[in-house]
């Protein structure tokens, strides 16, 4: 019986041991992300006051390097993470945000100041509800992350495709649609980081996995506010 109640009690023990590393886990991935917002904003806030600045970046060849460096920074992160020291990780994935603030910082010259606040905190409320049902619930959404991966495939050809058509009805389902995959994402990527939490032993790769982690969530959050922008934001 003592033998008993010493091994519930262990168990208990391990278990708590578990869940507050994993809590310190998510809120290392957490600080990594909103610390990439923050980076992302100011650098768009700031880019778009100067007007020669932004004709620089959208009116010459710099736009490509502009809209294309993010994905090679992304590429670069996924598959070299394995590889590179958790300093080199932080450095690129702030990288990333810098050049994503530029990129962004149109969005001030396309929208208002006040309907960009205010998509931005109702992103921030969807992010954090689903977040939360990702972290905190049973069910397996492997099956559910499937089927949105697959549809954002879809989604991107379909934005290829409005690129020549310039389809206002298209722009308008490939929006709402990318509403719901990032939403379905946000809850999917957010227990799959659980079980890389689980599967990560090693210290060095506990905070690149942490740092990726920030990137897969940011890029969730990115997504969700850009398609929202499209539905709520109000044009100059």
């Amino acid at each position: 019986m003592r033998n008993s109640r010493y091994l519930f009690t262990q168990s208990s023990a391990n278990a708590a041991s578990v869940d507050q590393g994993l809590r310190a886990y998510f809120l290392k991935i957490y600080n990594y992300m909103t610390i990439g917002l923050g980076l992302t904003g100011v650098i768009a806030y700031f880019t778009a006051q100067s007007p020669e600045l932004i004709r620089l970046i959208f009116t010459t060849p710099l736009q490509w390097v502009v809209l294309l460096a993010p994905l090679g920074v992304v590429i670069y992160l996924s598959s070299q993470v394995d590889k590179i020291a958790p300093k080199t990780a932080q450095l690129v994935f702030f990288a990333y945000a810098a050049l994503m603030g530029l990129s962004l910082s149109s969005l001030f010259v396309v929208y208002t100041g006040a309907s960009i606040a205010r998509v931005f905190f109702i992103t921030s409320a969807t992010f954090g509800a689903m977040s939360l049902y990702g972290y905190t619930t049973k069910k397996d959404l492997t099956g559910v992350g499937s089927f949105l991966i697959m549809g954002l495939w879809g989604l991107i050809i379909a934005s290829v495709v409005n690129i020549f058509m310039h389809s206002s009805g298209l722009n308008f389902v490939i929006s709402l649609i990318g509403v719901i995959i990032f939403t379905g994402l946000t809850a999917y990527d957010t227990q799959r980081l659980k079980g890389v939490y689980y599967m990560t032993q090693d210290a060095a790769m506990y905070e690149k996995t942490a740092i990726y982690g920030a990137l897969q969530l940011y890029m969730d959050f990115i997504n969700l506010f850009l398609m929202m922008m499209r539905f709520l934001g109000d044009r100059r």
